[in-house]
């Protein structure tokens, strides 16, 4: 059973944010699909046809094999969709399926992301929970995540010195099993280790 979270205390939400959710696994694989022409980051096992396939370990077999946090502006790429230059705004949509926790330069990667796409396009982001099990199992998990961990891409990008930013216009939550069987105030769920096992966010690109 999937409850909805109605009510984060504001201190943990950003200014001009949706209602956080919490879903299932199915929920944010159908999330995760969307239309228009679409970055998927990290592909590796997610290698998606309908997709822009992008890794930075060539064994995954990508369309384009880049390091997010390093991209080699004006580069034309051969790919399934035909002959694409590498310039800004060329994506409607990218996707990082349990990527982002992986980079080890997250501001450079994020500042990339942001030029690649075009104004109004977004970033749909899954990653652990901080206080999931699965946020650190993994050796090569260089960061966790929680509910402010998008402010510095967001209300607060003058600190990156960005001139544009992103909008967060979604924050859902997934909970674990433990989650889902906790009977307490929504807040407290949240705040409770092992209770929520991801995020899944969507990062719109806004006009200066």
């Amino acid at each position: 059973m999937f409850i909805t979270l109605a009510q984060i205390p504001s201190v943990l939400m950003p200014k001009n944010s949706m209602r956080t959710h919490c879903h299932g696994s199915e929920k944010i694989d159908q999330l995760m699909r969307v239309p228009g022409l679409i970055l998927n980051l990290g592909s590796g096992k997610d290698w998606n046809a309908e997709y822009l396939n992008a890794d930075i370990q060539a064994n995954k077999m990508p369309d384009w094999l880049m390091d997010i946090s390093n991209i080699k502006w004006g580069d034309t790429l051969q790919t399934r969709f035909g002959q694409l230059e590498v310039v800004p705004g060329m994506f409607d949509v990218i996707l990082a399926n349990d990527v982002l926790e992986h980079i080890p330069n997250l501001v450079d990667a994020m500042t990339n992301c942001k030029e690649l796409l075009r104004v109004g396009g977004e970033m749909r982001i899954h990653v652990p929970y901080e206080l999931s099990l699965g946020a650190w199992q993994d050796p090569t998990h260089v960061r966790a995540f929680n509910e402010n961990s998008w402010k510095y891409y967001t209300e607060w990008h003058w600190y990156l010195g960005w001139p544009d930013r992103f909008e967060l216009t979604t924050l859902e939550m997934r909970l674990s099993k433990l989650g889902e069987r906790l009977e307490l105030p929504e807040d407290e769920i949240v705040r409770t280790p092992r209770a929520v096992d991801s995020m899944y966010v969507v990062l719109t690109k806004v006009k200066p």
